[in-house]
């Protein structure tokens, strides 16, 4: 059973992916110190640096909360959560599951059986394919024999009625 205040472990791990979120948008939007502000408004005076600079940091901490609230919404939206649980999930039975890696060797012996089956098939019907042109072709061939001995025989018919 979980203490009170303690998380679960898909709990904490939400409660990690917001908070990395947050860190990296903070790293990316750091207000910048004064003088570094102020080197770049050289002509402007100190007291118009200094409300710049006042503006900035407002405009940056705005923008940390409606990124951080955004981010929130759309990790609700998302459903972030339930997808974080169904991978810790599944992540657990792989570990606690002896035979995780067995099954998943059979799954993937299934398939290539499927594929093996599927181009022995294949190879059958072109060896099929194959036979049948090249009956095709020694059938024209002959056809295509017989119809120029036949053309030899006229033409030799024709040439001695030609010289009678």
């Amino acid at each position: 059973m979980e203490k009170k205040g303690q998380l679960s472990p898909s709990g904490s791990r939400q409660l990690n992916l917001k908070k990395s979120f947050k860190l990296g948008v903070r790293s990316l939007l750091t207000a910048c110190p004064k003088e570094e502000f102020s080197k770049a408004f050289p002509k402007f005076t100190m007291l118009e640096q200094e409300v710049l600079h006042q503006l900035f940091v407002q405009v940056i901490t705005s923008l940390h909360g409606n990124i951080e609230d955004e981010f929130e919404s759309l990790c609700r939206e998302t459903q972030v959560g339930t997808t974080v649980d169904s991978v810790e999930e599944h992540v657990q039975e792989q570990t606690l599951d002896p035979l995780y890696i067995d099954k998943i060797f059979c799954r993937l012996l299934g398939k290539a059986e499927k594929q093996r089956s599927s181009m022995l098939y294949r190879v059958a019907t072109l060896r099929k394919e194959m036979q049948e042109l090249s009956a095709t072709a020694d059938a024209l061939y002959k056809l295509r024999s017989g119809i120029l001995k036949i053309s030899n025989k006229q033409v030799l018919l024709w040439w001695n009625l030609l010289l009678v």
